[in-house]
């Protein structure tokens, strides 16, 4: 399964009304995410990234993904 993949699936899993585009910026280790989901509505930014990050936790650990960019819509 393609690192893409497994970002989207992880985040659908945690936010299924999620509507998610994905870049890879460089090297397939930097990201950009834009993120819109109702899951993130009313949280303060520092909450919504801590949500996005926790899925992802490990992936990030183990420096697959090395920069994730967010912007939540």
């Amino acid at each position: 399964m393609s690192l893409s993949k497994l970002i989207r699936d992880r985040l659908t899993t945690v936010f299924p009304d999620a509507e998610i585009e994905l870049t890879d910026t460089g090297g397939g280790d930097h990201w950009h995410l834009v993120i819109t989901s109702s899951h993130l509505t009313g949280l303060k930014r520092v909450r919504q990234h801590q949500a996005i990050y926790k899925p992802l936790h490990d992936l990030i650990q183990s420096n697959k993904i090395h920069a994730l960019q967010i912007t939540v819509k």
